[in-house]
């Protein structure tokens, strides 16, 4: 079993630092640390713990061992608090690594997710013949959403969240992916920002809506050379991981299984995420600890 994880925290949280900036309701503490931190070590936890804790909890109570996690250039939080070496930080009973995704000449952002993660692969030839996990740093993934994708036997997979169990505006949740899915269940598009006519064209029989919470499992060697290609958005001019997954399943149909879940998926986007992502932290997690076993 290939128990290897790629966490994406690459981002400069531009929307979490712009909303955060003259909210008075928030802790002065964490609107600093939201100022001028990646967003998933903002500590909203137990005992002042960053959101990343939890992420990495869940991904070895799944049954994760070695992590990558990507980091932007100028960020220094994440090193700073799990370990300076490149590769083989021991954290929590994991083995932590890291790579770099720098913002290339004349822009003010990275490149976007498909280059995050073409970074990560880079950094980890070991990978090479395997298949690994990926997912986002501000997104609470369940234990048993990243034990499905680990314990998976297809090529590759992804959670296919039905949208009624999503506990967030509606006028959010109308802006995320859904996914389009053959009558067996293997992927066949993923659709940003959908139009109310692609909804219903992409609703199941039983009227379920899947979304894209962005986690997939991944063959190293069937999505590299996708990401290697994938061009930018000719609107955000970000290379995004979602548009490399669809080149490679034109390619490859049946490459990604779907995996329906029904649960809902803490988000730590924007200022207004701060203080509901403590109250569920505080509740489902009571007494944290991490320590190792």
């Amino acid at each position: 079993m290939d128990r290897n994880l790629v966490i994406l925290a690459g981002g400069i949280s531009s929307r979490m630092k712009t909303s955060v900036a003259t909210d008075t309701t928030i802790d002065p503490t964490l609107r600093r640390e939201a100022e001028e931190k990646s967003k998933s070590m903002i500590g909203i936890g137990d005992g002042h713990r960053p959101f990343l804790d939890y992420v990495l909890y869940n991904a070895r109570a799944a049954g994760y061992r070695d992590i990558v996690i990507v980091i932007g250039e100028r960020d220094r939080s994440i090193r700073s608090y799990y370990g300076e070496k490149d590769e083989g930080n021991e954290v929590y009973g994991l083995s932590v690594s890291y790579a770099v995704q720098a913002i290339p000449g004349g822009r003010i952002k990275p490149l976007g997710t498909a280059d995050a993660l073409l970074q990560a692969l880079h950094a980890s030839p070991r990978w090479q013949g395997h298949k690994f996990t990926v997912c986002n740093s501000d997104n609470l993934y369940s234990r048993r959403a990243l034990g499905l994708l680990l314990d998976s036997q297809e090529i590759g997979a992804m959670i296919d969240y039905d949208r009624s169990a999503l506990e967030f505006e509606q006028e959010r949740i109308e802006q995320f992916a859904v996914t389009a899915k053959s009558d067996d269940g293997f992927l066949l598009d993923i659709v940003e920002k959908p139009s109310a006519n692609v909804i219903e064209r992409v609703r199941d029989q039983a009227g379920r809506i899947g979304v894209s919470m962005n986690v997939f499992r991944l063959s190293y060697d069937y999505i590299l050379p996708f990401l290697e290609t994938v061009p930018p958005d000719p609107v955000r001019q970000e290379k995004e991981l979602p548009a490399a997954i669809a080149m490679m399943i034109r390619r490859y149909p049946k490459a990604i299984r779907t995996i329906p879940l029904a649960e809902h998926v803490p988000d730590l986007t924007s200022r207004a995420d701060i203080l509901r992502v403590q109250k569920y932290l505080r509740k489902e997690f009571p007494n944290f600890s991490l320590a190792i076993v």
